[in-house]
C-alpha cells in the first residue's frame, strides 16, 4: 500500500503540474503568439532544460539516488548520508557555477550552433542571446533542486519534489499575467518569461531546502575535496550522461532544423508537442516505471513464462490507453488547438500550421509509448547498453529523414521525422528482445489491440461527425469552448471504451495481473 501511495502522490501531483503546464501555454499562446520574441524565448527555454534533463534528472539522479539510499540504510545512517551528500554538494556546486559562467561568456556562439538562422531576422538573433542568457541560471538552481529531489525521494517524502514544476509553472504564470501584453512589443513579454525562469529556480531550490531540513538533514558547503564516494559517483555518471545524450542530442537537432523554418516554427512545435506530451507523460512514464521492478522481480526468479506475460500485459493496456488518445488528437486536432490556444497574438493561421504538427507528432504516439515498455526489457537482466545502441541509430535514421522530408514539408515534416524515427527506434527494440528469446507478441495479444484498433476508429468517426457538429462553439467564448472541449473527450471515450466492451477488445484481468506484478 505505500508503493500504491507513493505513486499516487507523485501521480496526483504530476496531473495538477500539468494543469498548470496547460494554463501556461494558453497564456503563451496569446500574449507571445508565434513570432519572432516566441521563437527567442522557446529556444532560450530549451537550452537550460535539455542541460537539466541530460545532467541534473538523467544521469545525476541515476548516480545520485542509490549511492545515497545506500549510505541512509547503511550502518552510518542519516550522519553518514548527510555527510555524502555534503561532499557531493560541495564538488558539484562549483562545477555548476563555472559551466554556468562559460555558457554565459560564450553564448553567443551557442546560441549561433543552434539557430544561427535567426541572424537574418533583425534583431532576432539577439534577442535569443539576451534571453539565454537570463534564463540559463535555471540550469545551476534546478540542478541543485535535483540533489535535494534525490534526497527527499530516498527517504520516501515524494511530495515536495513532485510539487516542484509546479511552482516553476506559477512563476511563469505571474510574469506573463503581471507584465504579459497582447499589444505592443512581445518582446517584452518575452523577458518578463525568461526572468520568470531563473525566478522559478530560486524558489524551487528555497522549497526544497526546507523540505530536506524538515526531513532532518542540514547540508553544509565544505571545502571541495574528491573522497572515494565521490570519485565513485563521478565513474557511474559519465556511462549515464552518454545515455541520456542521445534522446538530448536529438532535441538540439530538433531545435537546430526548426530555427532555420518560417518565423514560429519552434513556437508551433512547442504548442502542439505539450498536447502530445500528456498521454505520453500519464501512460508511457507511469507504465515504464511501474513494470521496471515487477519485471526483474520475475526475472530474478528465472520466470521467463511470467516475464513474458506481464510485458505482453503491459503492450496491451500501453495501446488501450494511447490508441484512443493518439487517433482523437489526429482527427480533432484542429479544434482542439483552436479551443486551447486561439486568441490574441496566436491567429487561425498558426492554429492551421500547429493541429498540422499535432498530427505528425500524434502519429508516433503510440511508438513513444511502446519504447518506454519495451525498454525495461532490457534494463531488467542488467543491460543498458542496447537501448543506447538503438537510440543512436534512430537518431541517425531521424537526421536521414529530416533531410528527405523538410524542405518540402517544413515544421510538419520535421515533426513526422520524429515519429518515423520513433516507430524505427520501437521496431528494433522489438526485434532484439525477440531474437534473444525474451518477449514475443502472442496472437492473443496481437488480435486485442487489433480490437482496440477498430474501437478506436470507430470512435474517430463519432468525434469527426461531433467536431463538425459544433463547429464555431471551439472559438467561441470560454465556457463555450469548455463545454466543446467536453463533448469531444466524453463522447471519444463513450464510444472508444463501449466499442471495445462490446467486441472484447480488454480483460479487466490483465490490469489486476499488473498491479500483482506477475504473469499468472
Amino acid at each position: 500500500m505505500s508503493l500504491v501511495k507513493s505513486v499516487g502522490v507523485i501521480g496526483g501531483l504530476t496531473l495538477v503540474s500539468r494543469i498548470f503546464g496547460f494554463a501556461r501555454d494558453m497564456l503563451l499562446s496569446r500574449l507571445l503568439g508565434a513570432g519572432a520574441g516566441a521563437d527567442a524565448f522557446f529556444v532560450a527555454f530549451k537550452l537550460p532544460n535539455i542541460f537539466r534533463r541530460l545532467f541534473a534528472e538523467g544521469a545525476f539522479s541515476a548516480a545520485y539516488v542509490p549511492m545515497f539510499s545506500k549510505e541512509l540504510h547503511g550502518p552510518g545512517g542519516i550522519k553518514a548520508a548527510e555527510r555524502f551528500s555534503a561532499n557531493v554538494l560541495s564538488v558539484f556546486l562549483p562545477i555548476l557555477l563555472l559551466f554556468t559562467a562559460l555558457f554565459e561568456i560564450f553564448m553567443p556562439g551557442v546560441v549561433w550552433l543552434m539557430a544561427s538562422a535567426y541572424k537574418d531576422v533583425p534583431g532576432k538573433f539577439e534577442l535569443t542571446v539576451e534571453l539565454t542568457r537570463i534564463a540559463f541560471p535555471y540550469l545551476l538552481l534546478v540542478s541543485l533542486v535535483s540533489l535535494l529531489s534525490g534526497v527527499l525521494n530516498s527517504m520516501s517524502k515524494f511530495a515536495a519534489a513532485a510539487a516542484a514544476p509546479i511552482l516553476l509553472n506559477i512563476c511563469l504564470i505571474g510574469g506573463v499575467l503581471f507584465f504579459g501584453s497582447t499589444t505592443g512589443d512581445s518582446t517584452e513579454t518575452a523577458r518578463a518569461l525568461a526572468v520568470s525562469v531563473s525566478v522559478a529556480g530560486v524558489v524551487q531550490f528555497v522549497w526544497l531546502l526546507w523540505a530536506v531540513r524538515r526531513a532532518g538533514l542540514t547540508l553544509r558547503l565544505r571545502w571541495p575535496r574528491l573522497d572515494p564516494k565521490v570519485k565513485e559517483l563521478g565513474r557511474i555518471i559519465v556511462p549515464a550522461t552518454f545515455g541520456a545524450g542521445i534522446y538530448q542530442l536529438s532535441q538540439l537537432i530538433d531545435t537546430f532544423f526548426a530555427t532555420r523554418l518560417e518565423e514560429g516554427a519552434m513556437s508551433f512545435l512547442n504548442y502542439a508537442d505539450r498536447l502530445n506530451q500528456l498521454p505520453l507523460g500519464v501512460v508511457g512514464i507511469a507504465l515504464g516505471t511501474a513494470i521496471l521492478p515487477a519485471l526483474s522481480r520475475l526475472i530474478a526468479r528465472e520466470d521467463a513464462d511470467g516475464a513474458q506475460k506481464l510485458q505482453g500485459t503491459a503492450v496491451e493496456l500501453s495501446m488501450l490507453l494511447t490508441l484512443p488518445a493518439a487517433v482523437a488528437l489526429a482527427v480533432a486536432a484542429h479544434p482542439i488547438v483552436e479551443a486551447i490556444f486561439l486568441g490574441g497574438r496566436f491567429t487561425a493561421e498558426h492554429v492551421t500550421v500547429t493541429s498540422g504538427v499535432l498530427v505528425a507528432l500524434v502519429a508516433g504516439l503510440p511508438a513513444y509509448v511502446l519504447i518506454k515498455v519495451l525498454t525495461p526489457g532490457f534494463f531488467a537482466r542488467g543491460d543498458t547498453k542496447t537501448p543506447v545502441k538503438t537510440a543512436a541509430a534512430a537518431l541517425t535514421f531521424n537526421v536521414a529523414v529530416i533531410f528527405f522530408v523538410i524542405e518540402r514539408f517544413g515544421i510538419i515534416g520535421l515533426a513526422g521525422a520524429t515519429a518515423v524515427s520513433s516507430w524505427f527506434n520501437c521496431a528494433l527494440l522489438y526485434t532484439i528482445l525477440h531474437r534473444r528469446g525474451h518477449f514475443t507478441l502472442t496472437g492473443d495479444v496481437i488480435l486485442r489491440v487489433g480490437k482496440q484498433l477498430l474501437a478506436a476508429l470507430v470512435m474517430a468517426a463519432g468525434l469527426w461527425w461531433v467536431t463538425n457538429t459544433l463547429g464555431d462553439a471551439f472559438i467561441g467564448g470560454a465556457l463555450a469552448r469548455a463545454g466543446a472541449l467536453t463533448a469531444v473527450v466524453v463522447t471519444g471515450a463513450g464510444l472508444y471504451f463501449g466499442t471495445l466492451w462490446a467486441i472484447g477488445g480488454f480483460h479487466h484481468e490483465h490490469l489486476a495481473k499488473l498491479k500483482r506484478g506477475n504473469g499468472a
